[in-house]
Order: structure tokens, then C-alpha cells, then sequence
């Protein structure tokens, strides 16, 4: 009987163990996010907030939006924050996630070469992508599906070098245009050492050490608009996921302590991202 009984205590302490070890791994979410959000230090300044006034961790797996979609899409991400808002409201209306909430914005800028040998600078972010394929500049696109190269192909279909409402070939946008597939830390490099174009993120831009020789040409065009959403992806299509933790998250970001926390976070006093999730 004394056996039995210790087996007994025995098993219900691996069972607790067991019971706290499933408790712990539901404290770490896992998210899909965009470069830009990790490589401008964002999400080291908001998750640790996020950590104190939840006890939740985050995993963040930072990639082009595209890309952080189709994770989503495929169960591997608790919670999508990206910056494409038109393929966000698709992936609601395909039911992986029941709603698209605003967070946050800020505005793209085209970085080129002080000089600007193109003669870009203003605020009319059309018409320097022309003269960008007028002088056969170099320009170093993402070309990675991400939301900034989603939003550097809208402002192409723009200029009216295709026919109407067409992508524009790349071969018609100068033959300095080249594709790196890459984030925006890398393009930006790119450009530094290349002297080359690029469109980017301001959050990722103010962060960025390694400029040499360029500088913001074109900037408050509302073109440039940049705006910043977060989802929680479908318990409906993917039980397994930690969608409890997901909304609490969401919730977090977009109450006055998340909205805060990311309006404080600047570069030298310049502040990277506006929150705006309960403007809209």
C-alpha cells in the first residue's frame, strides 16, 4: 500500500510539473512582423513593456510582410503585425484572422546619393521615380514581397511609364534598377555602398548607422503614408495556437499603455512611429 501511495504522490507531481510546463509554454507567443518593425529597435523597447504587464514572451520572426502573411497563413504565428494594408484586409476576408486592427504609422522616404545626379529632391514622390528611370540611376529595390516593395510597386504603377492600372516591367524603370530580395537594413546598405536610390521606412532609416553619402530626398508626399496593423490569426483555423495570449497582446497595443509606450520611442528625439490605433 505505501508503494501504491508513492507511486500515487509520485505521479501527481510529474502531473503538476507537466500541468506547469504546459501553463509556461503558453506564455510565449510566437509573431510574424515585418523588418522594419525589428530593425528600427521598435520591438526592443515595446515587448519588454509588453512582458512586465503581462508575463508573456514574445518570439518575433522578422521578414517581409509578405512573407510574415504567409506564415500566418500556414499556423506557424500566434499574431501578424505587419504594414500592407490592403493584403491584411485580404487575409481577414479569407477568415485567418476576424479583424484588422490599426496600431501605428509612419511614412516611407526615397534615400539616394547627396548629390541626387537624378534630381529627385522635392516632395513628389512620382515623378523623382521617373526621373530615377529617365537617367538610368542606380536604384536598389527590395523586390522581396514586402510591404515597403508592395508600396514601392504602387508608386511605379503610378508614373504612367506602363499602360494604366499594369505593373511596370523593371526593365522600364532604368537599368541601374536592381532587386536585392532582401530587408531593408541590407537595401539600405546597398545603396550606401552602391550610391544608389532606395525606398524606405523612416523608423528603419532614422536607426540606420551606416549612411555614408545618403540622405532623405524625397519625404511628405501622402503617398508615403505608412501604416502599421496587427491581427490575431484564426483559433477557428488553427486550434493549436495561443490565441488567448494573441488578443492580449492586441489588446495591450492598443490601449493608452501600448499607444504610449510607442509614441515614447524616438532616435536622437525624433520619434519613429505615431500611434493612431483608436484614431481610425
Amino acid at each position: 500500500m505505501n508503494t501504491l501511495k508513492l507511486l500515487a504522490i509520485a505521479w501527481t507531481v510529474a502531473a503538476g510539473g507537466m500541468s506547469m510546463q504546459a501553463q509556461a509554454q503558453a506564455q510565449t507567443l510566437t509573431m510574424a512582423s515585418t523588418t522594419s518593425t525589428e530593425q528600427s529597435g521598435l520591438f526592443s523597447h515595446l515587448l519588454p513593456a509588453f512582458k512586465q504587464a503581462s508575463n508573456i514572451d514574445i518570439k518575433v520572426v522578422a521578414v517581409g510582410t509578405g512573407q510574415a502573411i504567409d506564415m500566418a497563413k500556414r499556423g506557424d504565428a500566434d499574431v501578424l503585425f505587419v504594414h500592407d494594408t490592403a493584403a491584411e484586409e485580404k487575409f481577414v476576408s479569407e477568415g485567418f484572422a476576424a479583424k484588422r486592427q490599426p496600431v501605428m504609422y509612419n511614412d516611407f522616404v526615397l534615400v539616394g546619393p547627396k548629390a541626387d545626379p537624378a534630381g529627385t529632391k522635392g516632395q513628389d514622390i512620382v515623378a523623382a521615380l521617373k526621373k530615377v528611370a529617365t537617367a538610368n540611376a542606380a536604384f536598389v529595390s527590395r523586390g522581396d514581397k514586402s510591404g515597403t516593395d508592395a508600396a514601392e510597386r504602387r508608386l511605379w504603377a503610378q508614373t504612367g511609364i506602363a499602360e494604366a492600372g499594369q505593373p511596370v516591367p523593371n526593365d522600364k524603370k532604368g537599368s541601374g534598377y536592381k532587386e536585392c530580395g532582401c530587408g531593408m537594413g541590407p537595401a539600405l546598405n546597398i545603396a550606401a555602398s552602391s550610391g544608389g536610390y532606395v525606398l524606405a521606412d523612416r523608423g528603419t532609416w532614422l536607426s540606420f548607422k551606416n549612411r555614408a553619402d545618403l540622405a532623405v530626398l524625397v519625404e511628405g508626399d501622402k503617398r508615403l503614408f505608412n501604416q502599421y496593423g496587427v491581427m490575431v490569426v484564426s483559433p477557428a483555423k488553427f486550434p493549436q495556437l495561443n490565441s488567448a495570449g494573441a488578443q492580449k497582446f492586441v489588446d495591450w497595443v492598443i490601449s493608452p499603455a501600448g499607444q504610449s509606450t510607442i509614441a515614447s520611442y524616438k532616435i536622437g528625439g525624433e520619434q519613429l512611429f505615431f500611434p493612431n490605433a483608436t484614431a481610425q
